[in-house]
């Protein structure tokens, strides 16, 4: 048996195939080999995959083994989300298996995917060039299963595991029903007797029994009383349970969203998350709550129903049933155009949302521009092409709807016709064929509801497809299986070791090397897009490395529970954000539990305590959405006193003074320091001059560290950090030129027009 190269990894190829070696035959030859490294609940796992000559084999973390013979249609297809890959099996349509690995075995996970790619070309008999063509369509991006997954009507079968908790309830709900149905259908039967021993008697000369009379009219009333009755007790129960299943469905969904990755949000509009967590699971709510009850009470007394008819004359059943298979056609039909059509609705009315969402946050710089009627046309043009899709799916609706109508309506004159041929020759009596007759209006009746009941259950359809679209997301940022405890607080060491990162297929960071002491402050420079901020990201774990490893305290930090891990990381952004609510529960926002006492000593510590008791109710101030009402300043040193009342010991800074002004940053710049004691410390800063304190300043480039030292160091040393000093000190000595020259202008103009106008000179008043 031939073994291939190593991957690179410890071990290499031949450790991971040596996991194998009891399941390979002896005429196999190993073409390539690749370890999946996460579990389906994304922990860490020990898996791998190997290709042979003749099969696929999977091994997983369990022990638990699968394979797949080669087929010219089998398809391995490879998706990433910036620290997670997916590898999905498909043959053809059919998605066979998956599995998800960390991005550091990408490389062999794409080598497996070629040679499979060769291997299928080779069994479909196409020449051998052409099996290197990418397995994902040749384009090198990940799909977007999310675009390309037409709804199905059977996803609306996975709300089920949100009707677990409510089994009793639903029990009873259906039983509820079925009896409900059974009473509505015993008035029809009771025409019988009615009519063949009370009424066509009387017309033939007997008396009226008046006990029977009221027997029969008796039994009438009750089952009425009796259908209203258990239908109510039925509708309010199901309501109460849909309701609830609606309130786990978007409670869940909103929960799932929180713990998905940041480049998640980076690929959505806030409208169309909001759209789904609103409209949808609203729509899929009153499907639960009125619709899909409906369609229970609609199938049970269909069913009922036509067993009754067969009980009572099964030549005349079979005519009442011949309009069912063409209106069974026509839905059919339908069907895949509304499923189809209520998704694309579903996705332009998110477009509608996402000009709202986009629109109202920002209405000062709309105003500031006077883009008011830009913005209008804009929500006109949304609006206008929501209307246009709606006109499309109408039309066929429209027509649909009386078709069925028809049909049901052609469907009774056959009984009649029928059903008075058989009274002529005595085969059935008048009795019988008015229970038809009522008995068909009900039949028929909840026929064209089911019909109608298609357009809302493929809008829940499309609308759960949404949903789902978000709970199957999983985050590249798994939790570990055995999580390291934080004891106490952490000391701040942080160790880089041959860090690399990739987003897709860019790689951004690579081979970073370097040790943080704690309480270091370190000083992050760099041209933009150097991979400043990716690195940051990566410390906060907002991402998870493709390559190498982050330890802190000596432990990579993906064996520390996320939220756990983060909890000792404070984070103050170059645009700080605040909620809407009071000063003092923005402040507290980290820390809820904050008494007000630690409240206003993290705020004297940001030097925010001042300009907050100026405020008109102080600490229980409001600020509007996103801080709106307080400059700039005063938002970021809020957000400076909220990262200081958790007590970090790992502190980034993201260009937090690069948005104010000079005095504004002394300011803040003295809470800073407050901040930073005793603190290990990442302070990225476009304003080179704002990180002479650091201890060290790390200058990279391209996603490489060019320099490390502290600044008199480096600027002795005339490297990289030198230039983008000198850089920046001429764009300085240019701006203040510039605005000398301009003052010098504005000081010649004004002397020349005191010359032009003495009498200006000795009345300088006069103009007001």
């Amino acid at each position: 048996m031939q073994t291939p190269d190593p991957v690179g990894a410890p071990g290499g190829e031949s450790a991971l195939a040596a996991g194998f070696e009891g399941r390979l035959l002896v005429s196999e030859n190993v073409l390539a080999v690749a370890p999946v490294d996460l579990s389906a609940d994304l922990r860490f796992a020990d898996g791998a995959l190997l290709l042979s000559t003749q099969r696929l084999l999977a091994r997983g973390a369990a022990g638990e083994r699968s394979e797949w013979p080669l087929t010219a249609a089998l398809e391995l297809r490879l998706h990433d989300h910036a620290g997670v890959g997916t590898a999905e099996l498909m043959d053809g349509a059919v998605r066979l298996a998956r599995w998800r690995y960390t991005l550091a075995h990408q490389p062999a996970l794409l080598r497996l995917q070629r040679r499979l790619a060769q291997q299928a070309r080779r069994l479909a008999g196409l020449p051998e060039a052409q099996a290197e063509e990418g397995a994902n369509g040749g384009d090198g991006e990940p799909l977007d299963t999310e675009l390309q997954t037409p709804p199905s009507t059977w996803v609306l079968l996975r709300l089920g595991r949100f009707a677990r908790p409510y089994r009793t309830q639903l029990i009873w709900g259906f039983v509820l029903t079925l009896l409900s149905t059974a009473a509505t259908l015993v008035p029809p039967y009771l025409t019988i007797p009615l009519m063949d021993d009370i009424l066509i008697p009387f017309q033939n000369g007997q008396a009226i029994d008046p006990m029977r009379v009221v027997l029969y009219l008796g039994g009438l009333l009750l089952a009425a009383l009796l259908g209203w009755g258990l239908g109510w007790a039925r509708t309010y129960l199901l309501a109460l349970v849909s309701e609830r299943m609606g309130a786990d469905l978007r409670t869940t969904t909103y929960e799932h969203l929180l713990t998905l990755p940041l480049d998640y949000f980076g690929g959505k509009r806030t409208g169309d998350l909001m759209a789904r967590i609103g409209s949808e699971t609203d729509r899929i709510n009153v499907f639960l709550s009125l619709h899909a009850l409906d369609f229970l009470t609609d199938v049970l007394m269909i069913v009922m129903t036509a067993a009754i008819l067969v009980s009572i004359n099964p030549l005349l059943a079979v005519v009442t049933l011949v309009p069912l298979p063409f209106i069974a056609w026509m839905i059919h039909v339908v069907r895949d155009r509304l499923r189809t059509g209520f998704e694309k609705i579903d996705r332009v009315w998110g477009e509608v949302t996402n000009v709202l969402a986009d629109t109202i946050p920002g209405i000062r710089v709309v105003k500031a521009f006077a883009q008011e009627k830009r913005e209008a046309e804009r929500f006109r043009a949304a609006n206008r092409y929501n209307l246009q899709v709606n006109d499309r799916l109408n039309r066929t609706w429209s027509l649909f709807t009386p078709s069925v109508s028809l049909l049901t309506e052609i469907g009774l004159l056959v009984v009649w016709g029928f059903g008075i041929w058989q009274v002529a020759r005595g085969s059935i009596t008048v009795g019988v064929l008015t229970a038809f007759i009522a008995y068909i209006g009900r039949f028929y009746t909840r026929l064209d509801s089911m019909s109608r009941i298609v357009s809302v259950t493929q809008k829940a359809a499309a609308g759960a497809k949404r949903i789902f679209d978000i709970l199957d997301h999983v985050s590249n940022v798994p939790e570990p299986a055995n999580p390291v405890r934080i004891e106490g607080t952490l000391a701040g060491r942080i160790e880089l070791r041959h860090l690399g990162f990739r987003y897709g297929s860019r790689t951004v960071i690579r081979d970073l090397q370097l040790t943080i002491e704690p309480g270091e402050m370190i000083g992050l420079v760099g041209h933009s897009g150097s991979g400043k901020s990716t690195l940051v990201n990566l410390i906060c774990r907002f991402h998870d490395v493709s390559e190498g490893a982050i330890l802190v305290d000596g432990h990579d930090i993906r064996r520390y529970a996320v939220a756990d891990f983060r909890r000792h990381v404070g984070l103050v952004l170059q645009e700080p954000f605040l909620f809407f609510g009071t000063i003092a529960q923005n402040i507290a926002y980290g820390k809820p539990e904050a008494t007000r006492e630690e409240i206003v000593a993290a705020a004297r510590a940001a030097h925010a305590h001042d300009f907050i008791l100026r405020l008109p109710h102080g600490y229980d101030s409001l600020v509007g959405e996103r801080g709106q009402g307080l400059s700039g300043g005063e938002r970021q040193r809020i957000s400076i006193a909220r990262a200081l009342l958790i007590d970090p010991r790992i502190l980034i800074l993201d260009e937090a003074t690069s948005a104010v002004d000079t005095e504004t940053e002394k300011e803040i710049q003295k809470a800073l320091d407050n901040l930073v004691q005793g603190r290990t410390t990442l302070a990225i800063a476009h304003r080179l001059s704002t990180l002479r304190k650091a201890d060290r300043l790390v200058v990279m480039d391209r996603g490489e560290i060019v320099e490390v030292g502290p600044h008199d160091a480096l600027m002795a040393r005339e490297g990289a950090y030198w230039r983008l000093y000198q850089a920046q000190q001429r764009q300085a000595d240019d701006d203040e030129g510039s605005e000398g020259a301009a003052r010098e202008r504005a000081a010649v103009a004004t002397l020349a027009a005191l010359h032009a106008h003495p009498s200006h000179a000795a009345h300088p008043a006069g103009d007001a």
